[in-house]
């Protein structure tokens, strides 16, 4: 069994941003060789997210809206009286959308459907050089 890893790095412009990697992790799969097996790509980090979506202009702008609704920012958030950041609520949408996501590899391409792109989602509240990283493994 091969394990190839591979980090993707990008600054964000902060708190909804939603940046496709599709290309870069289907970049990772080819170089690694792997034809059958699964990529997983996970975010070092608590206030970013991965996730599919179709990535387009009104489904971008849906899911930041339904996150507001599910953990408002103008809420108080006890994560405030530690650190006193204004981000409690990047932290809780970050753990309910999770850091990871694992998408099968099969005859050396990622198993997507034709409307599903692999997306990272900066909800912190501050711009961020983020890294992504992707793990092949498989044969």
């Amino acid at each position: 069994m091969k394990v190839f890893t591979k980090t993707l790095e990008f600054n964000t412009s902060g708190e909804g941003e939603v940046i496709d990697l599709t290309e870069r992790v289907r970049e990772a799969v080819r170089e690694s060789g792997v034809l059958n097996g699964t990529a997983t790509v996970f975010v070092p980090g608590s206030t970013g997210a991965v996730t599919t979506i179709e990535y387009e202009p009104g489904l971008k702008k849906d899911i930041m809206n339904i996150l507001e609704r599910i953990a408002p920012r103008d809420l108080y958030y006890e994560h405030e009286k530690m650190w006193h950041d204004h981000n409690g609520h990047s932290h809780v949408r970050a753990s309910l959308i999770g850091p990871s996501l694992t998408v099968p590899i099969v005859e050396g391409e990622l198993i997507l459907g034709t409307w599903q792109q692999i997306v990272f989602l900066e909800l912190d509240v501050r711009s961020r050089r983020r890294r992504v990283v992707v793990q092949v493994m498989g044969v």
